[in-house]
């Protein structure tokens, strides 16, 4: 019985090991993201500070490229969207793995209570 709720144990702390891992990768996902999108809100209050008759260029690969300052904002504008959208997805993800590290623990602790109990007795 004692083996048996070691292995259990063992097995949940490891499920909450991968959880942990997840949670890391995640919070690491959003920091890049959120810096992300503090890159490209720079570069949109730096375009909207431009006049209308203003050259843009885009640097594709090692060549500077003429763009249209309209479309540089709406591409600017789409981006942050996307990366908004993947921030509130990665906040979700985030709060699901909080949910599984709190039953996670809660498991553990029970698992660790009763294998208390079980040594006590033994003694």
């Amino acid at each position: 019985m004692v083996e048996e709720i070691q292995n259990k144990l063992q097995l949940e702390v490891d499920k909450y090991k991968a959880v942990q891992k997840d949670y890391h990768k995640a919070l690491a996902q959003r920091q890049q993201l959120d810096g992300q999108l503090n890159e490209n809100t720079a570069v949109k209050q730096e375009l909207d500070l431009l006049r209308k008759d203003a050259e843009v260029f885009k640097l594709i690969g090692p060549v500077l490229v003429k763009q249209d300052l309209e479309e540089a904002k709406q591409n600017v504008s789409k981006r942050m969207d996307y990366i908004r959208s993947e921030l509130k997805r990665i906040d979700d993800m985030i709060t699901g793995l909080d949910k599984k590290q709190d039953a996670h623990r809660e498991a553990i602790n029970k698992l660790q209570q009763q294998f208390q109990l079980m040594q006590m007795k033994k003694a």
